[in-house]
């Protein structure tokens, strides 16, 4: 009897239940299509300003990391073009704003409104087809987390039409699923293969959402023509409106995690829970560990800290939780499964929701084994330099200058031409050993500089002495050219005394012979310019970007018959600069080049 009883109760509630679902269904059909309509116009639009505003703090961030390198004019291109749809989105809303009759021509708003949804996502396609295939990885990765971010943004943006959320990802997904599919890296190629998966999803989110805000507004407009007796519908309607906003937040923590996990990055990517249990693990950190997925997801992440840092982990761990704020630059040796450790990098981020729950940790490291074995290789390159060569090459070219000189006595001439030849050879040796270690020095910040209040006139006189001699094995003549202003500057005179060398000796190896070498010094705003004037064959428009480089020179004939280390000018633009200076070239008319340096005046 007690089981008759329950099927009888059970067949009586799906009946229930049917017959609501069949008097929402009639109520819902009672609902004016034209009003519906217009009440997606209304919620589209709304959205508009926040798009707006998102579009462009985003636009700017990503202009600012992609600004460095040879693609500078694309990056104000592109930004050009989301200032652009920006502001067209804003005139749109302002003009539907405006437009009394706006519910009655909901469909012509609805279709300018899709147009600028296509037209945002292709500004970021354009971004993915232009600038990812040429920077470096870490760019790439921003890259790629910040179009999964836009891409899962649009969600709750065109919530309201899956069509129009579906064409401004497809701006978005296409042109980048075509640019890592054609990037010639398998790993990309196997990542271009998820990106469809993930627009569909996306899509299909979007799809029902569209359903829920489309079957809210109905229900809405159908209660309106109602009486009281439907109260109860009322109540489904506001419980289905909660649903709703429920499913909006879930939409939006979801598409956070997905912006993480979306491209399979180069680096080590894991998320972990409050209490650092794995809850998953891209395939860069299964290759970098050494261990499946399976075998890391559900284990605690001390598992890949060495036994004798638990505690220190322990430690920064109860910190990260109780602050909550991200961490960046750890370095942590990591056991690999088969024993051997790693020093890797990390960057750690904890994902709070807007109540302040603690959603999830995700840990991101590189692999810098390598990089810490080349900076120890690095010292000892030095080092063997520095004790090793230089040492005994200064002696060996002492020697050589006296026998050169005759102190030794007279020596027959095809033994002076080799010993001299060994001497200039032995010379450039030691220039290179030289500059090496200059510039070593100041890359890592081991350079320390004198400075003192110094008359640049003085300063110009006493290099064109010095470098007198040298010009003359150029046949070339260095003189000041006009009266040197007496101003004076607070830098260091033997580190400025290298610079004027460096410049000096340049412009004497590329003048031709019997020409002179001119030196000037003037006021530039609160600045002193020294500039050192040739008439050489100038600079190769193609290495002009490059010139101030290590170990570059042109790739000329007469650059290579001239000799130099091709660190000169590199070691001369991080002196001046260390001297709070600024360095450059430019043309001089009629021919040459004019090689300047500016110093502040004291």
């Amino acid at each position: 009897m007690p089981a008759q009883m329950n099927h009888t109760g059970t067949a009586n509630g799906a009946a229930i239940r049917a017959s609501e679902q069949g008097v929402a269904a009639g109520i819902r059909d009672r609902a004016d299509p034209r009003l519906v309509l217009a009440d997606r116009v209304e919620q589209l639009y709304s959205q508009v300003p926040l798009g707006v505003v998102a579009t462009l703090v985003t636009g700017l961030i990503a202009a600012i990391e992609l600004r460095e390198g040879r693609f500078i004019e694309l990056v104000f291109f592109w930004s050009a073009l989301v200032v652009l749809v920006s502001v067209l989105h804003a005139l749109l809303y302002h003009q539907y704003r405006r437009n009394a009759a706006n519910r009655d021509q909901a469909e012509q708003w609805m279709r300018w409104l899709g147009i600028g949804a296509f037209a945002a996502g292709a500004i970021w396609g354009f971004a993915a087809a232009v600038f990812f295939p040429s920077h470096a990885d870490e760019r790439q990765v921003f890259l790629a987390f910040l179009l999964a971010g836009v891409l899962s943004g649009g969600i709750p943006m065109y919530a309201a039409s899956w069509p129009m959320f579906a064409a401004y990802a497809a701006g978005i997904a296409l042109p980048f699923t075509y640019v890592l599919a054609t990037f010639g890296n398998r790993l990309f190629a196997e990542i271009a293969l998820l990106i469809p998966l993930f627009y569909g999803v996306s899509v299909a989110i979007a799809y029902r959402l569209n359903r829920v805000f489309d079957s809210g507004y109905r229900l809405r407009h159908a209660y309106g023509r109602l009486t009281e007796d439907y109260s109860g519908l009322n109540q489904r309607l506001e419980q289905q409106l909660v649903e709703l906003e429920e499913a909006r937040r879930q939409v939006e923590a979801s598409g956070r995690k997905l912006a993480l996990f979306a491209e399979r990055a180069p680096i080590a990517v894991l998320e972990l829970d409050p209490d650092g249990i794995v809850k998953e693990v891209n395939h860069a950190a299964e290759l970098l560990f050494g261990y499946a997925a399976a075998e890391l997801v559900g284990g605690h992440v001390k598992r890949l800290v060495g036994p004798k840092y638990h505690a220190d982990y322990d430690r920064d761990w109860a910190k990260l939780i109780a602050t909550r704020e991200p961490v960046a630059g750890v370095t942590v040796r990591n056991p690999r499964r088969d024993g051997i450790d790693l020093v890797c990098e990390w960057t750690v981020t904890p994902l709070v929701n807007p109540e302040g729950k603690l959603l999830a940790v995700i840990a991101q490291g590189r692999d810098i084994t390598a990089q810490r074995e080349a900076e120890r290789m690095k010292k000892e390159f030095t080092s063997t330099l520095s004790h090793e060569l230089r040492t005994p090459l200064t002696s060996i070219i002492g020697s050589l200058q006296l026998i050169n000189s005759g102190v030794l006595g007279d020596i027959v001439p095809d033994v002076a031409e080799l010993t001299a030849i060994a001497e200039r050879n032995g010379q450039r040796l030691l220039d290179l050993i030289n500059d090496i270690l200059d510039i070593e020095k100041i890359e890592s910040g081991k350079l320390i500089l004198s400075p003192e209040v110094m008359r640049v006139d003085e300063l110009v006189s006493e290099a064109l002495l010095l470098n007198k001699a040298f010009g003359e094995r150029f046949k070339v003549r260095f003189q000041s050219h006009g009266d040197l202003p007496a101003r004076t500057v607070n830098a260091d005179r033997k580190r400025l005394q290298q610079v004027m060398t460096n410049l000096l000796s340049n412009a004497a190896k590329f003048s031709p012979e019997n020409d002179v070498v001119e030196v000037t010094t003037e006021d530039r705003g609160a600045n002193v310019r020294v500039a050192i004037h040739d008439r050489g064959s100038g600079i190769p428009e193609g290495f002009r970007n490059r010139i101030f480089g290590r170990f570059t020179q042109a790739d000329s004939t007469t650059a290579r018959q001239k000799g130099g280390t091709g660190l000169g000018l590199a070691i001369c633009k991080r002196l001046v600069e260390m001297m709070q200076g600024r360095i450059g070239f430019e043309d001089r008319p009629g021919g040459g080049t004019s090689f300047w340096f500016e110093l502040p005046r004291h």
